[in-house]
């Protein structure tokens, strides 16, 4: 089954509105605080493995040629970019900063 034309736009627009939210992640890398760079360079990596896997999914609907290799590195980077995120969250979680969480043992 072939896909309509229509589609291929659609795929393309989405494309390039995921371009620009890259764009705008590599704006607050650039930003003052440190915090804010590290947590950019997390959405850089999510947002570019998004963005090569909707590539490959564009690119292997529009071309005969199989694209696969480059969605699934583009899940891997997505995949990456998410297990590091979930084991900074844990790892927050676990080991609270602020004296006022009410987790940590009172001192005496």
């Amino acid at each position: 089954m072939d896909i309509p034309d229509w589609l291929a736009w659609l795929f393309l627009g989405v494309v390039v509105l995921h371009a620009f939210s890259v764009v705008r992640i590599v704006r607050r890398l650039r930003g003052p605080d440190p915090a804010v760079r590290v947590a950019a360079r997390l959405d850089l990596v999510d947002a570019s493995g998004g963005l090569l896997a909707m590539l490959g999914l564009t690119l292997g609907s529009a071309v005969a040629d199989s694209w696969l290799w480059l969605v699934l590195a583009g899940l891997a980077l997505t995949g990456a970019a998410y297990a590091v995120k979930g084991a900074r969250l844990l790892r927050a979680r676990r080991h609270p900063t602020s004296p006022t969480c009410g987790t940590a043992p009172e001192k005496q």
